[in-house]
């Protein structure tokens, strides 16, 4: 069953305690349903929720108002691709396209970014978005399909966070060991 979200929005602490308070901020501020809520390495908290937009939209600007000043970054998306909150939650069916993309970014919430736009931009299977726990900080997705297809989600998605600097690495493999993917998944 695919999740049908209006809007998601987060925002990514490097506070656990301002992240927290925060969460709190944004739950009291409008009528917003929590989507994650969670410390994340390297003690970091992101505060995810759902809704309309304009509650989101509201929701998020309460969190950025409390934490401002320990905000690493944030998102609205209207009308999120479900494919990601999925991925998000590893409920995702495995799928072997041809090739394998992967995005890499500095920040939780500018892999949720990349990934949305990924899936956006051409018909991939999102296999994973994996938030920051055991990676330092950073965060990955990974899709797969047709060469075609996984090099324009991985251009598209790149640029959405490349704009802010956020991108790590950008990585398009065609023909991908099938032997490698139980590994990395």
């Amino acid at each position: 069953m695919k999740p049908n979200l209006q809007a998601v929005g987060m925002i990514e602490f490097n506070s656990i305690a301002a992240g927290i308070e925060a969460a709190d901020a944004m739950l009291k501020a409008a009528s917003v349903s929590p989507l994650l809520m969670k410390t994340i390495c390297p003690g970091k908290f992101v505060a995810s929720v759902h809704a309309d937009v304009a509650s989101v939209r509201a929701s998020v600007e309460a969190g950025l108002a409390m934490g401002a000043d320990s905000a690493v970054d944030h998102f609205v998306i209207p009308n999120i691709a479900p494919e990601v909150v999925l991925a998000l939650s590893c409920s995702v069916e495995i799928a072997h396209g041809t090739a394998l993309g992967i995005i890499e970014t500095f920040s939780a919430a500018s892999a949720i970014v990349a990934a949305d736009t990924a899936v956006k931009a051409a018909g991939v299977h999102l296999l994973e978005v994996r938030l920051a726990m055991g990676l330092g900080g950073k965060a990955l997705c990974l899709f797969t399909g047709s060469v075609a297809e996984v090099q324009a989600s991985a251009s598209a998605g790149s640029a959405a966070v490349s704009a802010s600097g956020l991108l790590v690495r950008s990585v398009v493999i065609p023909g991908l060991s099938p032997e490698l993917l139980p590994y990395i998944l």
